[in-house]
């Protein structure tokens, strides 16, 4: 029987020490704990699928919590149901001693740990659910106080801007100096002009229809 312990976190900006702690509590030998370091969203883990191709029946696999196996409780009874009954080896979840297969391998003991592995996968996918959940309520609620997401929007006079640009259309600006002007990427820049352009086109027609009510009145 050869033992094997599984981590994930959800991004490499997370640390995986407390997991690691404790498959060496549970006395994995470090080079048969595999590790990713990315999201779960798509479940797309080398390191996860490495490990199912090693493992054989009878093999030991140590995780330290049920949700370290899928992204939901679809997910994660599949991964379950994959590892026990079709490769045919022992798990034992750490934080929840009662979902270890090689205690109560009797019907009773079966029905149990199935019954615990139901609910807890349930609870894992609810409180992802819940997580986005107030995730995008408390982006909500920022937004409607005027909060700005993403990159702070580079300021420049429009008088400065629009003097710029006719530089540059007239040829006596290159382009990288008119960025470096603007301190905005080529992206940016254009976006900008688009704007600007459709802004005065915008106050042209208003002119335009405000000189015809006035002729028309008179």
């Amino acid at each position: 029987m050869n033992i094997y312990g599984y981590v994930r976190v959800s991004s490499a900006d997370q640390n995986e020490d407390r997991q690691m702690v404790a498959l060496r509590e549970a006395s994995v030998p470090e080079k048969n704990v595999f590790v990713d370091k990315q999201s779960g969203k798509d479940f797309d883990r080398p390191n996860y699928k490495k490990l199912v191709r090693r493992l054989k029946a009878g093999d030991m696999l140590y995780i330290l919590s049920i949700d370290r196996l899928g992204r939901n409780y679809e997910e994660i009874q599949r991964q379950w149901r994959i590892l026990t009954k079709e490769i045919g080896i022992d798990i034992c979840v750490l934080d929840m001693p009662l979902l270890d297969t090689r205690s109560g391998k009797d019907l009773m003991g079966t029905f149990i740990a199935d019954l615990v592995l139901q609910i807890l996968s349930f609870v894992a996918q609810s409180e992802r659910e819940n997580i986005k959940k107030r995730q995008a309520e408390g982006i909500a609620a920022a937004k409607a106080k005027g909060v700005k997401f993403g990159r702070p929007e580079k300021k420049v006079h429009n008088n400065n801007f629009e003097k710029i640009v006719r530089q540059w259309e007239q040829k006596r600006l290159p382009f990288t100096e008119v960025l470096k002007q603007c301190n905005m990427s080529e992206t940016t820049f254009y976006r900008r002009l688009r704007e600007n352009r459709m802004l005065q086109d915008s106050k042209k027609r208003i002119t335009l229809e405000t000189a015809t009510i006035i002729r028309c009145t008179f």
